[in-house]
């Protein structure tokens, strides 16, 4: 009777035929996912972001602009770097457009080289006129405007005002009298922008 036990350690071993005859175990493929702008990844980009993505590309192109980074947050900064042979680069920082918050603050970013950086004194007012030609470029070009993005811009101009204050601003623009702190301008004149009594911050 033939023992039922391996006699030898090659007999726990299988044998060459059996190991080629054994299927190769494939793991199953994922379909294929394309990268955003912003390193996230999708299978579908909607109208909306189309129209997003169109925009980004219309902006960079019109005002000559580079995108530094783009921000996770929904916050921004736009400066601009002056080269020894005269050359300027425009640069900006904020969250891509995937929604009318994100949006605004891109094309607020992009409103402070559209209108001229340093050009408006003191420098809350030239935030006054970023987010005015941000927000009034989104409503012409069809952009949704949120109550949400009118109350982020209230919050940002009163956060303008009140740190030009805090810096010792003595006459404040008509423009930025709506946000001004309440009973302000019993103790701070308003001037109009064209009356030359602006000072800096």
């Amino acid at each position: 009777m033939a023992s039922l036990f391996p006699q030898l350690l090659w007999d726990l071993l299988p044998s060459r035929k059996n190991r080629g005859n054994r299927k190769a175990r494939v793991a199953p493929r994922r379909p294929a996912r394309t990268s955003g702008p912003s390193g996230t990844t999708s299978t579908k980009v909607t109208a909306r972001q189309q129209r997003y993505d169109e925009l980004v590309r219309e902006m960079k192109t019109l005002h000559g602009l580079r995108v530094n980074k783009w921000r996770s947050s929904t916050s921004g900064c736009a400066w601009e770097v002056q080269y020894a042979d005269g050359t300027v680069s425009r640069l900006i920082e904020s969250p891509y457009p995937r929604g009318p918050m994100s949006c605004a603050v891109f094309m607020h970013e992009v409103g402070h080289h559209a209108i001229g950086l340093h050009r408006y004194r003191p420098r809350c007012l030239e935030e006054y006129h970023a987010w005015r030609w941000g927000l009034e470029e989104m409503e012409r070009r069809g952009h949704s405007v949120t109550e949400r993005v009118y109350k982020r811009r209230d919050d940002a101009l009163r956060y303008a005002v009140g740190k030009a204050l805090r810096r010792g601003l003595k006459r404040l623009p008509v423009e930025l009298a709506p946000w001004a702190p309440p009973g302000l301008l019993r103790s701070v004149p308003a001037v109009h922008e064209g009356s030359g009594e602006h000072v800096d911050q």
